[in-house]
């Protein structure tokens, strides 16, 4: 949950948004850039998040989310989100319902453009990654740990829900009664934890980091494309489908390989 209406993220430069995008052939790369204040989030950064996933080209396969400095994410920048400004807490509760989730589903854009299924994302998360910067991660197919990571769904102290696209895949990962008790804690998870909980991928000492995440991004994309692909669906699927159903998508899926791989092309 957030402040307001995000104004035009192209009418300022890159390190004034604090959202920083590179690409290199098939591995895009989406950097926080406000270190100085721990990466704290505002609409600004959630417009440009949207923006990114417009302009990924056909090409890109995988997404690493990273942020600069000792933190992934703080969290909402509470100075915007009090201020007297349109980004604001109080801004967001005058509108009516539907435009309050209208806006709230505009901010929820920025988040969940990364479960696409033409693309994996990998979060290389260290530091605290609160509230906002949770969800991130938590949007993001995997997540790679430095050793001094924390996790904690913060919204619940100040009143609020998460409401970031977080909630369903917290709960696929822990279950529904670890969810609720790390989401009305509010409570800290350290890395330990959110590895033996399955919260993450794996978790690795803070200077390997880079290499670790670089390596996983190495090991999707030596995987043929198409197969990813349909792998990410079926295993994304998967939760909501009966048994049949699952047998059923996986065998359509092989059909679509098969006749991609050895078809006739008639």
């Amino acid at each position: 949950m957030t402040a307001a209406e995000a104004g035009p993220a192209n009418a300022l430069s890159t390190d004034e948004v604090g959202v920083r995008f590179e690409q290199a052939g098939p591995v895009a790369t989406v950097s926080l850039c406000r270190p100085d204040v721990l990466n704290a989030q505002t609409p600004s950064m959630w417009a440009e998040l949207a923006n990114i996933s417009r302009k990924l080209t056909g090409d890109v396969r995988v997404v690493i989310v990273r942020a600069e400095g000792r933190a992934f994410s703080a969290g909402l920048d509470l100075q915007v989100a009090r201020s007297d400004s349109d980004s604001s807490l109080a801004r967001l509760a005058q509108l009516s319902a539907a435009d309050c989730a209208d806006r709230i589903a505009a901010f929820q854009s920025a988040f969940t453009w990364l479960r696409s299924p033409s693309i994996v994302s990998i979060a290389a998360v260290q530091g605290h990654a609160i509230g906002a910067g949770f969800q991130l991660a938590l949007n993001c197919d995997m997540r790679v740990l430095a050793d001094d990571a924390r996790f904690s769904m913060a919204e619940v102290t100040l009143g609020l829900v998460p409401d970031l696209g977080g909630t369903k895949r917290l709960t696929e990962l822990v279950g529904p009664s670890r969810a609720l008790e790390i989401c009305v804690t509010g409570r800290r998870i350290p890395a330990d934890e959110a590895d033996r909980i399955g919260l993450a991928t794996a978790v690795v000492p803070r200077a390997e980091l880079d290499a670790a995440v670089a390596d996983l991004a190495a090991a999707v994309l030596s995987g043929d494309a198409g197969a990813v692909a349909e792998i990410k669906a079926l295993l994304t699927g998967a939760p909501s489908r009966s048994y049949a159903e699952q047998d059923r998508a996986e065998r359509e899926a092989q059909t679509r390989r098969l006749a991609e791989l050895l078809g006739s092309g008639e």
